[in-house]
């Protein structure tokens, strides 16, 4: 009995040594310990830590660096997406009522954000081959209602934009970019969040650009636009005690934006370092039941901020990897219109690939801190699993 324990707790021992985890974010942040203290300790001496240097400096480089000519800084990504909307009512270009087409296979903020602006929610399906909404699934959505279009960047692949942005523009519709998880994705040069009127991002820890807390952004070329998501976000005020608009407290603060600016040199570098992971994936899994995603024709125009697979018996292949020490996430095992706040208003709406989703993807670690044999143990462990069928 005794040596038996003691095989079971060595076993236990070098599995949790040699453990993958989803996201190794402590190593990723690591390598900036220096440079993330003294950018600390630099906004602690300045003693300004709301709308100082730090979120004037972050805004012109990320404006710069993705090619938009405005960067609002934010508390988080919800509150792009959410400002962005009250931005254009409060302009006039949307009125309460309003449809707001939005993927049913996305992080819930997707929707929040229009629930939350006394919009309209409309529902699409997904493209099986990227994820993402088409063309096709939108235009099925579009009513004499309809008056803003979400694609979202899912999984850090830029939307079919060429095709979206035509119909938006024939249609006479207004195109925000959930771009939240797209950070330096970029399709023919140019970048996820500048193809629509506004595009939305998340500084969410996890992100491939990641704060050390909640942060967010809107990009646009609008400089009204860009004006008015800074005044509701101030309070509604431009300037001290002067309020024009409702508004609300959402500002980044200046460790964050600090944070962010150092990080933002590194992130193509990172980007790159993602690509490769996915290049050891594609190439070496080679599971007849695990359906890897597809390659965009553009490599740049994804960013792997997951590296998600559909497979029919997830929770198996999931157990499978666990008992080897690899760590596995979903996203996302509830399509929105089937969350319950939305079940009951949308009983009624079926989009059957949103809903196949739910049940088949699951997200493989991703992290540009992963090394190749950690990614190659990954791919054999997947391998392993005993076929199904």
């Amino acid at each position: 009995m005794r040596s038996r324990s003691i095989s079971s707790t060595r076993l236990k021992a070098m599995t949790e040594a040699n453990r993958i985890p989803f996201l190794d974010l402590g190593g990723i942040n690591a390598r900036f310990q220096s440079e993330i203290e003294s950018a600390i300790a630099e906004v602690l001496a300045s003693n300004r830590y709301l709308l100082g240097d730090s979120n004037a400096r972050f805004a012109q480089e990320f404006a710069a660096w993705t090619g938009a000519s405005f960067c609002v800084p934010l508390a988080n990504g919800l509150d792009a997406l959410r400002l962005t909307l009250k931005a254009w009512m409060t302009l006039g270009r949307v009125v309460p009522g309003d449809e707001v087409i939005v993927p049913a296979n996305s992080f819930i903020a997707s929707a929040l954000a229009v629930s939350d602006s006394n919009l309209t929610l409309r529902f699409a399906d997904v493209d099986a081959e990227t994820l993402c909404v088409s063309r096709d699934s939108v235009s099925e959505c579009i009513t004499d209602r309809t008056r803003v279009v979400m694609p979202v960047h899912l999984y850090g692949r830029v939307s079919d934009m060429v095709s979206l942005r035509s119909l938006c523009s024939d249609a006479g519709l207004l195109m925000l970019e959930d771009a939240a998880q797209a950070h330096g994705a970029r399709l023919d040069g140019a970048s996820a969040g500048t193809f629509g009127d506004a595009g939305a991002f998340s500084f969410y820890p996890s992100k491939n650009l990641g704060a050390l807390g909640d942060a967010g952004c809107v990009i646009t070329n609008d400089a009204e636009l860009a004006e008015r998501v800074r005044m509701i976000g101030n309070y509604g005020s431009l300037r001290k005690y002067e309020h024009e608009e409702l508004g609300v407290n959402s500002r980044m603060d200046e460790i964050q934006a600090a944070i962010l600016r150092l990080k933002l040199g590194h992130l193509d570098a990172d980007n790159e370092l993602r690509r490769r992971i996915a290049r050891i994936y594609r190439t070496q899994i080679a599971h007849p039941e695990v359906i890897l995603p597809s390659d965009p024709a553009d490599s740049a125009s994804h960013v792997w901020h997951l590296y998600v697979v559909r497979v029919r018996e997830r929770n198996s292949l999931a157990a499978h990897l666990r008992a080897q020490g690899i760590e596995t996430m979903v996203h996302y095992p509830t399509a929105i219109h089937r969350q319950q706040p939305y079940r009951a208003a949308f009983a009624s709406t079926h989009l059957p690939f949103a809903e196949r989703l739910q049940d088949e993807v699951l997200s493989l670690p991703m992290s540009p801190v992963m090394t190749e044999s950690q990614a190659q143990r990954v791919a054999y462990a997947v391998n392993s699993w005993p076929r199904r069928s």
